[in-house]
């Protein structure tokens, strides 16, 4: 969404400019998180009907003492020019330009069961020799993938599950039954 990146990158700016880069990441994301676990607060941030000085007496009685000044005085701002319905997408916006400017990379790793620890560090280890930069892993759960795992970084997905193989199997199997 163009109005929430533009938003997120006007704060990564100020929050740049103002030495505050990380503290204002952990704000957004926490930001993001009352957004998704609280369907009533996005209600209100989209409703026409309440008053933009309600808004932001709610933005500082739920967030003053738990964000940097400049977080709030965004969220403050945000709200005086009617678009605090946009704040969980900037929010978003914010960590996805935050990754871009520290180099990290999000990849996710889905298994039947789960990952022990030390798969889960060969995976990463593994990750990170690819890329040049840190990596975010974050694990799925998908009991159709039967074993083995599908890893996906970015655009790019590599499935070593049992379920791609029992399915290459069977095409080629069929395959060969056809010739």
């Amino acid at each position: 969404m163009i109005v929430a990146n533009r938003y997120a990158k006007s704060l990564m700016g100020l929050a740049i400019e103002s030495k505050k880069l990380d503290v204002v990441r952990k704000d957004m994301k926490l930001i993001e998180q009352v957004c998704r676990e609280n369907r009533e607060f996005t209600l209100f941030l989209n409703s026409p009907v309440i008053k933009t000085d309600k808004k932001v007496e709610v933005f500082n009685s739920i967030f003053k003492s738990k964000v940097d000044k400049l977080t709030l005085s965004f969220l403050v701002l945000i709200a005086k020019k009617h678009r605090e319905s946009y704040v969980p997408s900037i929010a978003e916006a914010f960590d996805e330009q935050y990754k871009i400017n520290q180099n990290i990379f999000s990849a996710v790793v889905t298994s039947a069961s789960g990952l022990d620890k030390i798969t889960k560090q060969k995976v990463l280890d593994l990750v990170k020799t690819q890329l040049k930069g840190e990596v975010e892993l974050a694990e799925k759960i998908d009991p159709k993938t039967i074993g083995g795992f599908i890893l996906t970084i970015g655009d790019k997905q590599i499935d070593k599950t049992v379920a791609r193989q029992l399915s290459n199997l069977k095409k080629e199997l069929l395959n060969k039954g056809l010739n």
